[in-house]
């Protein structure tokens, strides 16, 4: 574990509120973030085995990789909007820790499981999700970014998750998995105000999911189907007004297509779709392929902080790959290629585990 001063701890969690104009930027692109645990099982003489279990949160930025935290149980990275902090969890715990590893400090604790977090556009508070136990629904939480002062944003039986702000941080959309009666959810979406208030109920449809949900400059992108995984799933894109109004298709058609982050400046969506990531403006036009995907693959996407650019976690045939790709000319390079702590592991019994939550770090241009 890092050991570090209470008076670093505290200005790691000070960098979460403060302005980004105070942020230094470090690289050309920022970081990319994620977690990364290694479980390494041995037998002893009398062939009793013991399982050791190592790795943290990793930083990959401009050719270099570095391993920020020490806590193999380190998960779900999510940078501040300045880039000089990151939220995370640990343990069922929300921690955050400087964009360099220092300045660690718990945000959260007690017997709940803590999940999820994200940092609200103006840094002073995480919303995360909260569970009572590991099967049990969620409801949504926030936090100030000093540690302290947790409160409930929602308290229903339903499960609330996949929360995301407005861009202006005065509202937050999020799924709301509802039981239907003989069995399964229904999941619609919903909004509500940071301090709890005005909960709003977005969509009402009973025979499919909305999911996936993302503000974009004039409303909410959302991905509409049959959640899950299996032969059923499906989904394509829509979009409506942050009121629910004037729902519309965006990618709809041929092989289902699932929304995995919006850019910048709120106006191009990227989503994958047979086989492959795709951007596409938001409105008419056209939407282009940016890169092929492995059959069966999972993958996690997400845009720089100029929208020039796509970090991608792709899974597939048991190995792991982040990849960086430019969306305008669709070229790509391995963000972490070469680089042994990295490599899968060659010993008998070790079992490597990445992300798949990635997150990359605002930069100040």
């Amino acid at each position: 574990m890092l050991n570090r001063t209470t008076i670093v701890s505290l200005l790691a969690v000070l960098a979460l509120a403060l302005p980004a104009g105070s942020a230094a930027a470090a690289g050309h692109s920022g970081a990319v973030v994620f977690s990364r645990a290694v479980a390494q099982t041995t037998k002893d003489s009398e062939g009793k085995e013991t399982t050791t279990t190592e790795g943290g949160l990793y930083a990959v930025r401009d050719g270099h990789l570095n391993q920020l935290t020490e806590d193999p149980t380190d998960t779900e990275p999510a940078f501040s909007p300045n880039g000089r902090a990151i939220a995370f969890v640990r343990s069922g715990d929300i921690f955050s820790v400087r964009a360099d590893g220092s300045g660690l400090r718990r945000l959260t604790d007690g017997a709940a499981l803590d999940a999820a977090p994200t940092v609200s556009p103006n840094g002073k508070f995480v919303v995360f999700e909260r569970r009572s136990a590991g099967d049990a629904p969620a409801d949504l939480y926030a936090v100030n970014s000093l540690g302290g002062g947790t409160r409930a944003l929602t308290g229903t039986p339903e499960d609330d998750h996949e929360a995301s702000f407005s861009t202006d941080g005065r509202l937050i959309v999020f799924v709301r998995s509802v039981a239907e009666t003989g069995g399964g959810t229904a999941d619609d979406l919903y909004s509500v105000r940071p301090s709890g208030a005005h909960a709003a109920r977005l969509t009402r449809t009973g025979r499919v999911d909305e999911f996936d949900p993302r503000y974009f400059a004039a409303g909410i992108v959302f991905s509409r189907g049959e959640g899950g995984e299996g032969a059923s799933a499906y989904a394509d894109v829509y979009t409506m007004r942050g009121n629910g109004k004037k729902v519309r298709p965006l990618v709809a058609g041929a092989g289902s297509a699932y929304v995995e982050d919006v850019s910048p400046d709120g106006r191009t969506v990227l989503f994958r779709r047979d086989q492959g990531l795709w951007v596409k403006r938001i409105g008419p036009g056209r939407a282009r392929k940016l890169t092929e995907l492995p059959d069966g693959s999972q993958t996690n996407a997400v845009f720089s902080s100029d929208g020039t650019r796509v970090a991608a976690f792709i899974e597939a045939d048991g190995r792991e790959r982040l990849s960086s790709i430019d969306v305008s000319s669709r070229s790509t390079t391995e963000l972490a290629e070469g680089f042994e702590p990295l490599e899968p592991s060659t010993t008998p019994g070790a079992v490597t585990t990445i992300g798949p939550v990635i997150t990359w770090q605002p930069v100040r241009r």
